[in-house]
């Protein structure tokens, strides 16, 4: 082969072209990218169905040249809402990366407090911040074309997406709950085994992660089509565990934050 040709990359024999990709974060723990990185299994064959342009985990180097962006992290400052709107612009497809971007995630918890000043004071004391607003979704400001759920992201169902992104084949998330992965992995519900979970109404696609490791699901996926939460409420009683508990859980990524909001309303309007 002279210098002069190129390979021509191929999945299960059919020819790909590589997307340019970037990846990005506002404010997170930056874990879901850590997921890619960490893939050592399948890594080098994932990163050869894209050209990566950047991706501060993994590289110094840095190109605005890129055809999707994944963005991990909620936003919470003005420079951030500046800096999605540019790479929103730049990119044909905008991938909201993980929980924080799907839904404010653990971050948007710091919502609920009534008066910001007074956190910031506790927090950071006299040290000078910049301006620290409320945690949103990424599609609060501008137009997310694919989610991928999760804290952190499953690496597997990544590579999946990927890969039908590449191919353009159709991508499908799961309608379907938890709790049908945890049946077919055949785990001891973990309601008989005296933990709470919100396996029966959070979307499956983790291959039940938590459970699995006998650790209740906190919703981190948000809700599963047609998620059925007064069912859930009895549940948790029927196992003895309160509303507050249950609303600990939906409230901690903020995929839940519509029936948290409402479930909250009720406890307070019965006190």
């Amino acid at each position: 082969m002279s210098a002069n040709q190129t390979v021509q990359r191929t999945y299960l024999g059919i020819p790909v072209s590589k997307p340019k990709v970037a990846f990005f974060e506002l404010s997170s723990c930056e874990g879901c990218q850590l997921q890619i990185v960490n893939n050592e299994a399948s890594l080098l064959d994932f990163l050869s169905l894209v050209d990566v342009r950047a991706f501060r985990e993994a590289m110094t180097e840095k190109n605005e040249d890129y055809d999707i962006a994944f963005i991990e992290g909620s936003v919470t400052r003005s420079d951030e809402v500046d800096r999605i709107k540019t790479i929103r612009e730049r990119a044909k497809v905008l991938v909201a990366f993980g929980s924080c971007a799907c839904f404010g995630g653990v971050n948007q918890l710091k919502n609920r407090f009534n008066d910001p000043t007074w956190v910031k004071k506790e927090v950071y004391g006299s040290h000078a911040i910049e301006t620290n607003d409320i945690a949103q979704p990424l599609d609060a400001h501008v137009k997310v074309d694919l989610q991928i759920f999760g804290c952190p992201v499953k690496k597997e169902e990544v590579e999946k997406i990927v890969t039908n992104v590449v191919l353009g084949k159709a991508i499908v998330q799961p309608k379907y709950p938890v709790c049908m992965e945890c049946k077919a992995n055949e785990n001891t519900c973990l309601y008989d085994l005296g933990e709470p979970c919100l396996g029966p109404i959070t979307r499956g696609g983790c291959d039940s992660w938590c459970p699995n490791n006998r650790f209740g699901c906190w919703g981190c996926r948000g809700p599963a089509v047609d998620a059925n939460i007064e069912q859930m409420k009895e549940i948790m009683k029927k196992n003895g565990f309160s509303e507050e508990t249950m609303l600990d859980r939906l409230e901690c990524f903020g995929g839940f934050s519509q029936h948290a909001g409402e479930m909250r309303k009720a406890i307070k309007t019965k006190a």
